[in-house]
């Protein structure tokens, strides 16, 4: 297997109820230069348990199994400070499933029958740092946002913390954050937060899609 410039493959964890599911997706990744398979399970409980003994990169979640489902698993997962970012890879398509979802940690969100170098890809971008959403998706995450009515509190940002909103917008780490504005992480993590409870939001996902909604960065 060819490895990535930094000398290590991007480990990931299949997390899917159905074994033809999680075998087609062995089968692609496998054949991916900078794509390593650490492992599989079968349900959200082996999931979490696998993620904590193997520290994946990523972990490609399903939303809906038996048992422990997906989103009680990312929940869990955040709880125990499990660094893997988790990409949501499922048929469920219902604005009910996806912002619980997102809410509960997940970095990405695709559906099943994604285009294979898109899924790919999205594992690239993840693991790189960014959020990768189809657009459907993220269509309901700006209509639940609206629903909250957002939209006034964006005079509350300060004009460091608007420029911190566009870069998260534009997906770029905290770390490529504070290089691009020549701050630490810490300060950067410190303008994130304020972010985060000056608009009402649980997370960078949210903010990254309230900015673009709101004509800040991309």
């Amino acid at each position: 297997m060819a490895e990535r410039p930094d000398g290590a493959a991007i480990r990931v964890l299949l997390v899917d109820d159905h074994q033809v599911v999680r075998r087609g997706l062995r089968t692609f990744l496998e054949v991916q230069d900078d794509i390593d398979v650490a492992g599989e399970a079968s349900d959200g409980e082996e999931g979490i348990a696998r993620a904590e003994e193997l520290r994946p990169d990523i972990v490609l979640m399903d939303v809906k199994m038996p048992g422990v489902d997906g989103i009680e698993a990312l929940r869990r997962l955040r709880d125990l400070g499990n660094p893997a970012r988790v990409l949501v890879v499922t048929s469920f398509t219902e604005k009910r499933t996806v912002v619980p979802a997102l809410r509960a940690g997940a970095a990405g969100y695709v559906y099943k029958d994604v285009d294979p170098d898109a899924l790919a890809s999205a594992i690239r971008s993840v693991h790189a740092g960014h959020v990768v959403l189809q657009p459907e998706v993220a269509d309901a995450l700006l209509t639940q946002d609206e629903a909250g009515g957002g939209q006034g509190r964006g005079g509350s940002l300060t004009d460091r913390e608007r420029e911190v909103l566009g870069l998260i917008a534009d997906g770029r780490s905290n770390r490529e954050i504070a290089r691009a504005l020549v701050l630490s992480e810490k300060t950067v993590k410190t303008h994130v937060s304020n972010i985060l409870m000056k608009l009402d939001l649980a997370d960078r996902t949210q903010a990254a899609l309230w900015a673009v909604r709101h004509g800040i960065g991309a």
